[in-house]
């Protein structure tokens, strides 16, 4: 190799997966959370996640961030992750925090050049072919442009629950620079935003790891001291950082982001109404596991594994039956279950 050739690349991935998720209670609980769940088929998200990207990226070059009390876990789920590619934190600290670390510890492995590809572990995707496409033309963009990438989502609706981006000038056939980047919209913003071509924020990233690192050095305060004086001790580290998301302390503090936009069905499965987007439904739109029998009932969700639910003249609800624990609620409600959680007696809550 001479002195003008660039070293060779790799392709590493990261899968945030922590967190411990009150919207899919009373399923979800802190030692299983919602990326430990079948929600949409009868694999859990995240060993769904884990095999979407096996012709990217092999399960060897996997680094999963989690939870240290769910490690035990995810070890028996994906038994082909080397043991030693399951990360716990000590403490949130944030995407910003996790994908430092992940970044540092690709680094160390592989070099600067790497590149890491970014995912959370708890989104659905309909087509897993055009995900992957997306993902390697994302890291192309970053191996030639040295570039910072987010994968924007194609909206299939208005949604003013995630965050926007808007696509700035062409980088190259593949990809634009990122104008900016918007918190989510009320109702008429997001219209608009959906007819003016922003791309949803899905959290996807593909980046060189040193370049990466660079930009958490040269603009993110809350983490670069962490980063120089902890880099090999996991514990200090999220000790001493401040939490941020990598949106607010990386991304939008740098003029080196651009955005592949990315068409494949990609949903963030945020609560149980959002399974009626991401499973099969029936000619009325409702989105049922069990032994449903629905009567003028429409646009519901029913979780009952092995139960018997009737639904009457209703619509527009969520049934959940889990360990003996029947839960009713709307689907607009369902959007903020830890409300509800905060107001139970503890009795009810730790019973499942």
């Amino acid at each position: 190799m001479t002195a003008s050739t660039p070293s060779p690349t790799t392709r590493w991935a990261v899968v945030l997966a922590g967190g411990v998720g009150s919207r899919f209670w009373p399923l979800s609980t802190p030692s299983r959370p919602k990326q430990l769940l079948p929600l949409v088929t009868e694999d859990p998200l995240l060993v769904q996640s884990v095999e979407r990207l096996g012709p990217v990226v092999p399960p060897e070059r996997v680094l999963i961030l989690t939870n240290a009390t769910l490690v035990p876990t995810i070890a028996q789920m994906l038994p082909n992750i080397p043991r030693e590619n399951l990360i716990a934190e000590p403490r949130a600290g944030g995407t910003g925090a996790a994908l430092a670390w992940g970044a540092q510890e690709i680094a160390r492995r592989a070099g600067p050049n790497a590149v890491m590809i970014s995912i959370h572990a708890d989104s659905a995707i309909r087509d897993d072919h055009r995900f992957q496409q997306a993902l390697s033309r994302a890291a192309y963009v970053a191996e030639q442009h040295h570039a910072l990438v987010t994968v924007g989502v194609v909206p299939d609706r208005p949604d003013p629950g995630l965050g926007h981006i808007q696509p700035g000038d062409e980088i190259d056939s593949n990809a634009r620079r990122v104008a900016r980047f918007v918190e989510k919209p009320d109702m008429a913003r997001a219209i608009e935003m959906t007819r003016d071509g922003y791309l949803w924020n899905s959290g996807i990233f593909a980046w060189r790891v040193g370049d990466f690192l660079d930009e958490v050095r040269r603009l993110t305060p809350e983490i670069a001291p962490a980063l120089h004086a902890h880099a090999n001790d996991i514990r200090r580290f999220f000790s001493a950082v401040t939490p941020i998301a990598v949106d607010v302390g990386v991304l939008e503090r740098s003029d080196r982001v651009a955005v592949v936009p990315g068409d494949f069905g990609w949903d963030d499965v945020g609560t149980w109404a959002a399974l009626r987007r991401v499973r099969p439904t029936d000619a009325h739109g409702n989105a049922t596991q069990g032994h449903v029998h629905s009567v003028g009932a429409a646009n519901n969700v029913v979780h009952a594994p092995g139960q018997s639910v009737v639904l009457y003249g209703v619509s527009d609800l969520v049934v959940v039956v889990e360990n003996g624990m029947v839960l009713v609620t709307t689907a607009e409600r369902s959007l903020n279950l830890k409300q509800l959680i905060e107001a139970l007696p503890r009795s009810v809550t730790e019973r499942t």
